[in-house]
């Protein structure tokens, strides 16, 4: 027979339950020792209840003289009792408390190790939001169950079961009269425990929605304040508060229904043991003595009870931040390195695309590329909007694989490169600029945090960024806000040239970095990065200027290399680039050309 959904859903309940275990096996021994000394403080709970009963019984009863002499004595010792039992329960939550925060460290660093493998593909249908949860919101309910639930769950379990023994042991006509309660206390929590699961999901998918709503829109911040959508952003806030809020409350609801029902069953311990010890008492049939024991045992049923309701509570917001850290998590990327790489010794810069094509939901991105690049050559990209200039850059530097064809390094299939090892001899300036909440140099140095600030420096003067760091007051120690705020877009993509150009890689990308420059800079730029010897070079551009220099020129039509050449023969072709030309440069350039010709 075939599995069935429920038997899918056990084997993943399993797995992320190993996946929680195996962080805290490591502090196994810390929660060992910790249930030990739980044991051991619910064992010596029997003492004090034990001593009042004799008290009551053998001392007050008895009246002599002899008797109360003993008195202080045992009060001493009810008192040294609670004491131990104070320290003891000091040292376990110390226990438990240190485990967790232990295994909440590894846990975090290992999920945001995972989360740095993951593709472009897993960002893409990821809200950011989202994951900032799993490792906010579910991270800390899996520490409370470590540092709070565990012992909680054991003790109270324990309690209860020593309570009964010697109740049981003390009269089992009290005893049978107390266990009357446990059968609708089991179906009661039964009921919670299944009817609270689902709401959980729940409250973590909205409150997921919620954390992604916000991050996006503190992110936007000044696109919202550009366009004075302030109201329509508050409205849209208040619909995904009010969709967790109701989610809350929804799950509140179970609880608010079961928890006093468990508080009930609790005093219903007392009535029960108040009517039937107090008509045994009459009838002689009990001890005072043993009445006031039992009653101080009635706390160690009371409270597990009472306990009941929140500890399942507690169990089920674990279970499901398990559950969603660990689905986040396993979602294996499409892109990794092969189990056996091939042995480069370093990246040299020779790219081949191989009858490549690359498609997206049916949807044709690139169809039957091909061009063979060589070390040291400058290749010019050039296309409208969407024609997937971007596509080949990120074949090239693998964050997407070639639905058909091969792309080629230095020979090398990329699919068989060590990722690492690729991307490390590539250096990419991106065409939507990321600078990190650092100071520039810290942003430019950030392929080599230890390289020296004249590297630093010179990387700078390359991207022709230099002189606008050292107008700043703090030069190169200034801060720059998230994504670079504070400064221009061409001071962006200055920083972010001189990022890529800091690691001297054997292959450099320019998407469309130069685009927010003026011309006098961008000449300069493209001066300095003549310099470089023995760099792949490719600039994506829209401005002929940008690329009318490079030894190849690639123009990208619908996905399709149209055109391939110079900047001189593909003007004569009269294509694509020849009407980008004239769009750009108008008549004036023909009329130069003329005026040549007639010299």
């Amino acid at each position: 027979m075939g599995k069935t959904i429920s038997d899918y859903k056990s084997e993943k309940k399993n797995s992320s339950m190993r996946w929680f275990y195996n962080y805290l096996k490591k502090y196994r021994w810390k929660v060992a020792v910790g249930l030990v000394l739980v044991t051991i403080t619910s064992i010596l709970a029997i003492i004090n209840p034990k001593i009042t009963g004799f008290i009551v019984d053998d001392i007050i009863g008895d009246g002599t003289d002899i008797k109360m002499n003993l008195l202080p004595k045992f009060l001493l010792l009810m008192i040294g009792v609670s004491v131990v039992r104070s320290l003891l329960r000091l040292l376990f939550l110390y226990l438990f408390e240190t485990a967790s925060q232990d295994m909440l460290y590894d846990m975090r660093d290992g999920v945001y190790k995972n989360l740095l493998l993951k593709d472009f593909a897993f960002y893409n249908r990821s809200r950011t939001g989202d994951l900032m949860s799993r490792q906010t919101g579910d991270m800390m309910a899996i520490r409370h169950f470590v540092a709070f639930v565990i012992y909680n769950i054991y003790e109270n379990v324990l309690l209860f079961v020593i309570a009964l023994f010697m109740i049981f042991a003390v009269d089992w006509r009290i005893g049978l009269a107390m266990i009357a309660v446990l059968p609708i206390t089991g179906f009661m929590t039964y009921k919670q425990s299944t009817t609270i699961k689902p709401k959980f999901m729940h409250i973590r998918d909205k409150f997921s929605s919620l954390n992604a709503f916000v991050q996006e829109n503190i992110s936007g911040n000044r696109v919202v304040r550009a366009f004075a959508k302030e109201d329509y952003e508050i409205e849209k806030f208040d619909v995904e508060n009010e969709a967790y809020k109701e989610s809350e409350l929804d799950a509140a609801k179970v609880w608010t229904k079961y928890i006093p029902i468990f508080i009930f069953l609790s005093h219903m311990l007392t009535f029960l043991l108040m009517l039937v010890g107090g008509i045994m008492c009459i009838y002689g049939q009990m001890t005072l003595g043993n009445m006031v024991m039992i009653n101080s045992y009635l706390w160690m049923l009371n409270n597990p009870l009472t306990m009941m309701g929140w500890l399942i509570n507690d169990y089920q917001r674990f279970t499901t931040s398990v559950d969603k850290i660990y689905s986040t998590i396993t979602q294996k990327p499409d892109i990794q390195t092969p189990r056996y790489p091939k042995e480069v010794s370093k990246i040299k810069g020779d790219i081949e695309f191989r009858n490549v094509s690359y498609t997206v939901d049916d949807e044709p991105v690139l169809h039957n590329v091909n061009f063979h690049i060589k070390p040291g050559q400058t290749v010019g990209i050039i296309g409208a909007t969407g024609s997937g200039k971007s596509t080949i850059m990120n074949l090239i530097c693998r964050f997407f694989d070639a639905t058909d064809g091969e792309v080629l390094m230095d020979g090398v299939n990329v699919k068989d490169l060590d990722l690492h090892r690729l991307r490390d001899g590539i250096g990419i300036a991106m065409q939507d600029v990321f600078l990190f909440s650092d100071t520039i140099e810290g942003n430019i140095a950030y392929a080599d945090p230890d390289c020296p600030f004249e590297k630093v420096k010179w990387a700078a003067q390359m991207a022709d960024a230099d002189d606008f760091i050292m107008q700043m007051d703090d030069g190169y120690d200034t801060v720059v806000g998230e994504r670079g705020v504070g400064l221009s877009g061409g001071q962006r993509q200055r920083i972010s040239l001189a990022r890529a150009l800091l690691k001297e890689p054997s292959v450099i990308i320019l998407d469309d970095t130069t685009s927010a420059v003026d011309m006098e800079t961008e000449a300069e730029i493209q001066r300095d990065l003549k310099k470089l010897e023995g760099h792949t070079v490719f600039i994506i551009a829209h401005r002929i200027s940008s690329i009318k220099d490079a030894d190849i020129i690639l123009v990208i039509e619908d996905g399709r290399i149209t055109e391939s050449g110079t900047h001189d023969e593909l003007i004569e072709k009269g294509g694509y680039y020849r009407k980008v030309f004239d769009h750009q440069y108008g008549e004036f350039d023909q009329i130069i050309r003329k005026r040549r010709e007639g010299a």
